[in-house]
């Protein structure tokens, strides 16, 4: 269950750790098979566990979980690795409704949801690119 968020926790401790990231990830990765804008995205849309093990080890360590990501791949250089995909309006759209549907279904409480919701909306407009 998660816990109430104050100063000295991260945002990752108080979701519950990666536990928590890893069913976000596999409630957002649902959405994403089923939803044709961003499947279409993936080179490999029938193998997504490589995909669904980066966004999990990049969202927790954002938020304060262990250094995982950054230690096997480097810098996130998110516009960079995106760079190949063509996102526009529709496509941050699709992703930005499949993570909020994802996060709907954890039911984190309000002052993580915010943080959530405002990284979330943040990151989806900065890889846009078309």
């Amino acid at each position: 269950m998660p816990k109430l968020l104050n100063d000295a926790d991260s945002v990752y401790e108080a979701a519950g750790g990666m536990p928590f990231f890893e069913r976000l990830v596999d409630a957002f990765y649902q959405r994403v098979e089923s939803d044709d804008v961003l499947i279409g995205l993936y080179p490999e849309p029938h193998n997504l566990a490589p995909a669904r093990e980066r966004l999990t080890l990049f969202l927790a360590q954002y938020f304060g979980g262990p250094t995982t990501y950054s230690d096997a791949r480097g810098h996130p250089r998110l516009r960079m690795r995106h760079a190949p995909f063509a996102i526009g309006d529709t496509e941050r759209d699709h992703w930005l409704a499949a993570m909020t549907a994802a996060l709907d279904s954890l039911g984190p409480n309000a002052d993580l949801r915010a943080r959530f919701d405002a990284y979330f909306a943040m990151s989806a407009e900065a890889m846009r690119n078309r």
